[in-house]
């Protein structure tokens, strides 16, 4: 139990065969992931009768090979979800900052935008962006961004407003460093720490953010090998074909499982408190 609290074993167990897909997955592809195939269509995976090797967990509707697709899909996951919890932790940290070391008018603008914008359900903001601007791998980035900063931009301000009223901050005003200078030099190395555990946090909700989205037709377009596409072309096929939409959802479950377990080691490990126990 010391070694596992002490090591995130299972987060980087469930993480690093995405991580891996992600960086070399056009090296890793048995088949192309968009070659079509209509004489070996449905094919189930190597296991069951009529399996082949070859197409070790079977093919989709197209006679696509679907573990080529599940290796592109981690890549096309990890790209737009990482993508979008840097936009909408740039957002959030550039805010979050702003509104505690200035307070006043402009903390209450800005939290008030984002009291705004946390009224409104994170799939209804995602599909009326899509309606607005067209589906496709730069909506899911901008969704994600517009639905994560407030998360960044209220834990931040708070930080920002402790470490303001800290002597050395006090120190670098009277010696005339700028605004700017303070908050780059002195208050954001202090928050790196925070930043980090709230991006480990998002990075599984923004997994399953893209999933939701390319599921339900605002997000990615056939042919692209995501994985909530394929989990929505795959429920025609249930009885007949199990594996399309079982093998894409069991990798969603693992990658969201392992990133929310390495946000919660990190905040484990960077709390003080919890430090020594």
């Amino acid at each position: 139990m010391i070694f596992l609290r002490r090591y995130p074993v299972l987060p980087v167990l469930c993480l690093l065969p995405v991580i891996i897909c992600g960086i070399f997955g056009p090296l890793l592809y048995p088949h192309d992931p968009m070659k079509m195939d209509l004489a070996n269509t449905l094919k189930p995976p190597f296991y069951a009768m009529k399996g082949s090797v070859s197409n070790f967990l079977g093919t989709d509707h197209m006679g696509r090979d679907l573990l080529s697709r599940l290796i592109e899909g981690a890549r096309i996951s990890l790209i737009i979800s990482v993508c979008g919890v840097f936009f909408s932790g740039f957002i959030g940290v550039c805010m979050g900052m702003i509104a505690g070391f200035f307070g006043g008018k402009i903390d209450e603008v800005i939290m008030r935008i984002a009291d705004a914008k946390m009224s409104i359900p994170a799939i209804l903001l995602a599909i009326l962006l899509a309606a607005s601007i067209g589906a496709g791998a730069f909506t899911i980035i901008a969704s994600i961004s517009l639905i994560f900063w407030t998360g960044y931009a209220r834990v931040i301000r708070g930080e920002t407003i402790s470490i303001s009223q800290r002597d050395y901050i006090t120190l670098a005003r009277v010696t005339g460093c700028s605004h700017f200078r303070i908050l780059i030099k002195h208050i954001l190395p202090n928050l790196v720490s925070t930043i980090t555990v709230l991006a480990s946090l998002q990075l599984g909700r923004a997994i399953v953010i893209e999933a939701s989205m390319t599921f339900l037709g605002v997000g990615l377009q056939p042919p692209a090998a995501a994985w909530g596409l394929m989990i929505s072309e795959g429920r025609m096929y249930m009885v007949t074909a199990w594996w399309i939409p079982t093998f894409s959802g069991f990798a969603i479950a693992i990658t969201v499982l392992g990133a929310n377990l390495m946000g919660d080691w990190l905040r484990d490990k960077f709390d003080p408190k919890l430090r020594q126990l």
